[in-house]
């Protein structure tokens, strides 16, 4: 009897990933995971425990990454609002052959309404991205490039609204320069709150 050859867990849940992006948590088949992931439906049972289970577990993976992302631009870039900037112009910019939008807006629109943990999971991962958003804020004014009395709670909420508003444009598959376009707009209201040093 022939053993089913060993998975290896990172390029599966990377597989997931890619999958659930393209197409969403209910249009997702067994049948379009156990090819994506080359698994049977027992291995990924075993492995997974179920749909939704695996569905969470790539949330949190692209949670992880675009918090990376963002602090790697915090630490490379002049300041946290040239951070910022940057992370509006490469949303607007999305790389060729990867999913388009962010699957956690996405999640958010297509499981609006439901109880399922998956969507829960997708609201508090934004949540934690806009508090992300918040503190680099927080460091702009604590370095001068924002006024003392600066709300940085509410400067976060409305560039995360920006944000959200350029994944829907990006999922609605909107014209590349347009997206650019207004990627570079969210950038530059961002780079316009600095206060003359």
């Amino acid at each position: 009897m022939t053993r089913a050859a060993p998975y290896d867990r990172e390029t599966a849940l990377d597989a997931a990933l890619t999958l659930f992006w393209r197409r969403g948590f209910h249009a997702t088949s067994l049948k379009d995971l156990e090819a994506a992931l080359s698994m049977k439906p027992g291995s990924i049972y075993a492995a997974f425990t179920s749909k939704e289970a695996l569905f969470r577990e790539t949330l949190r993976r692209y949670r992880d990454r675009t918090g990376a992302k963002v602090a790697t631009l915090a630490r490379e870039s002049a300041s946290p609002l040239e951070a910022l900037a940057e992370h509006a112009r490469r949303s607007g910019r999305p790389e060729q052959g990867r999913p388009l939008g962010c699957i956690l807006v996405k999640t958010v629109l297509e499981l609006a309404g439901s109880e399922s943990e998956a969507g829960e999971d997708a609201r508090h991962y934004l949540a934690e991205v806009r508090s992300l958003f918040q503190s680099l804020f927080e460091k702009a004014r604590a370095a001068g490039e924002l006024p003392a009395s600066t709300d940085c709670r509410r400067l976060a909420r409305r560039f995360q609204a920006n944000m959200f508003a350029l994944a829907v444009e990006t999922l609605r598959g909107s014209d590349p320069e347009e997206l650019a376009s207004l990627a570079d707009d969210i950038a530059e209201e961002v780079l316009r709150l600095r206060q003359p040093q």
